[in-house]
């Protein structure tokens, strides 16, 4: 029976270029993940969408001197040709600046407060007294309390990743003038969640399919107890709060962003002409939503997104949260938009084609601990396993089949034993592979699916049929006919990694349809198909070019 899966993939700020740090560590894992579960056949919905809000965006416009919007017109764009070009497949990426998205976010604020799990306090907040105003989170920076990492923001430090309040910061001083904040009365919205707290033990101590690191630190977190988390800021630039009285201040960012997965599938809906297509994906018990995202936002989304979904009632919890660690370049150093180091994502697709960017980095996806991004390592990837392992196995075949057999695939009779056992492997690698990709281990899918890929050169070297096609045509045409059946199925074990090139080489195989319709399983390629004139995959990089840079 086929599964329905929602795909929530977390939501990058408009006011900067994308880089890889950020490809792989969220949207890369997110999209081979959708891609497989569409190939087995099941229900899915994947959205996102730019996070407008958030107040980065509003200090870069402060720098500028021009209008929050003004930053988000700018970069959303770019953000939505980052997607295209890498073949990013969400069903919906919008904005948090719809219509849609205040009502869902005021419906949801509305109804914590309905239910006593949202409470207004009078608290002490920073203030830039050379600004004349209060500073959001992110308008501080200072000494981290718990690890004493110097450049921690206001709301969570990068270098333990501890979620903060920013009156906990040692020396805390303004992004705006540099000034030491002062603390200044004003009364917010506290979101309750040690009322939560033992709720959210209880469920998550039964996710042992989560990753051990984001177990762990969720874990450790609800171990040293939960305080209740302000939800609102004396800022102007947000959803407006939907209580008389608070006029002058708005729902924070950290709050709005995460119910933009919700917003974001009634949205979905609605521009279907459905509306109430979103409710089975939220609603309904059995459907799986999955989370990604990189390791700094796992409290969002292993404790707060879910007591808000707790407090809310009647939505489904997440099912995981596949959190990716960090992709680092240059000796280690963080891949950072606020700090403005790495590689960025339009650079790298103006320098390769996307199926090579996206091979290579599913090689070193941080699954478990962080990896490094080399731009030789990227060419090496290319040359000497994308080409050599898989694509010169197709391209050989192919042409192989047109020299020798006009293009026409041709028929076999019984098989050898070595042919019937490089058949069998390309069937059970359905399971082996599917297995890999579900439990959400790329890297891993991905070396299991070239392993058999190697098992076919192996075969062809062993069989050599470009020699036998002189003596004995059948024993050549039963090579070149089994050859193509597993190439066929490297084709769908590979489409959720290298979509682009999967497609062509659906068309060289003379295939109808697509290859999301010809579904997750073995198929051989059917004898006497024409194939379409040979079309090599990938193309070899030379190692003295320049590439992308930093």
């Amino acid at each position: 029976m086929p599964e329905r899966i929602l795909v929530c993939v977390g939501w990058p700020y408009a006011n900067y270029l994308l880089h890889v740090g950020q490809a792989a560590g969220a949207y890369l894992p997110a999209d081979i993940f959708a891609r497989f579960q569409r190939l087995k056949g099941n229900e899915v919905l994947m959205v996102s969408g730019s996070d407008c809000h958030g107040t980065p965006i509003t200090v870069a416009a402060d720098k500028e001197g021009v209008d929050p919007r003004v930053i988000v017109d700018r970069y959303h764009p770019r953000i939505l040709e980052v997607w295209e070009r890498f073949g990013i497949s969400f069903d919906l990426f919008t904005t948090t600046l719809t219509p849609n998205h205040y009502a869902v976010t005021q419906d949801v604020f509305l109804k914590l407060l309905e239910n006593d799990f949202l409470y207004p306090k009078m608290a002490e907040y920073l203030y830039d007294p050379e600004a004349e105003r209060f500073l959001p989170d992110r308008y501080v920076e200072g000494t981290c309390p718990h690890c004493g990492y110097t450049e921690a923001r206001g709301d969570q430090c990068d270098n333990c990743g501890r979620t903060l309040d920013a009156v906990e910061l040692v020396n805390p001083r303004s992004k705006i003038s540099g000034a030491t904040p002062v603390l200044r009365p004003s009364e917010h919205f506290f979101l309750r969640l040690s009322a939560l707290e033992s709720r959210l033990k209880e469920w998550v101590s039964e996710k042992r399919h989560w990753r051990k690191n984001v177990l762990n630190f969720t874990l450790g977190m609800l171990n040293e107890g939960l305080k209740d988390r302000g939800i609102t800021r004396d800022i102007k630039w947000g959803v407006p709060v939907p209580v008389e009285g608070y006029e002058d201040k708005c729902i924070y960012v950290w709050f709005d962003a995460v119910i933009g997965y919700l917003s974001a599938s009634k949205e979905w809906a609605q521009i279907r002409g459905t509306p109430d297509a979103w409710k089975p994906f939220w609603e309904d018990s059995s459907t799986r939503s999955y989370y990604f995202v990189g390791k700094d936002n796992i409290p969002f989304h292993t404790v707060v997104w879910p007591a808000m979904l707790m407090g809310y009632g009647g939505l489904n919890l997440p099912y995981d949260v596949p959190a990716n660690q960090y992709v680092n370049f240059s000796a280690g150093q963080k891949q950072s938009k606020s700090k403005g180091t790495g590689t960025w994502m339009l650079d790298l697709l103006d320098a390769y084609a996307p199926d090579v960017v996206r091979f290579y980095l599913t090689t070193v996806l941080p699954e478990t601990t962080d990896t490094e991004f080399r731009e030789e390592e990227l060419i090496r990837a290319n040359n000497d396993v994308l080409i050599a392992t898989w694509g010169n196995l197709s391209n050989r075949v192919i042409s192989m089949v047109h020299r020798n057999f006009e293009g026409v695939v041709p028929e076999s009779g019984p098989l050898a034993p070595e042919s019937q056992a490089l058949l069998d492997e390309a069937m059970t690698a359905f399971d082996s592979v599917g297995a890999e990709f579900d439990a959400c281990h790329f890297r891993a899918a991905l070396q299991e699916a070239l392993r058999l890929a190697q098992s076919a050169n192996k075969y062809l070297d062993e069989r050599a049929p470009w020699k036998a096609v002189k003596q004995d045509k059948d024993h050549a045409a039963e090579t070149l006919a089994v050859a193509l059946d597993v190439i066929n199925a490297l084709k769908v074990l590979l489409h959720p990694v290298l979509p682009f090139s999967t497609v062509q080489l659906h068309g060289d195989l003379g295939l109808p349809d697509d290859v999301v319709s010809q579904g997750w399983g073995f198929q051989p390629v059917p004898r006497g198909t024409v194939l379409a004139p040979v079309q090599p995959l990938y193309t070899k990089i030379d190692v003295t070019s320049e590439g992308a840079g930093a």
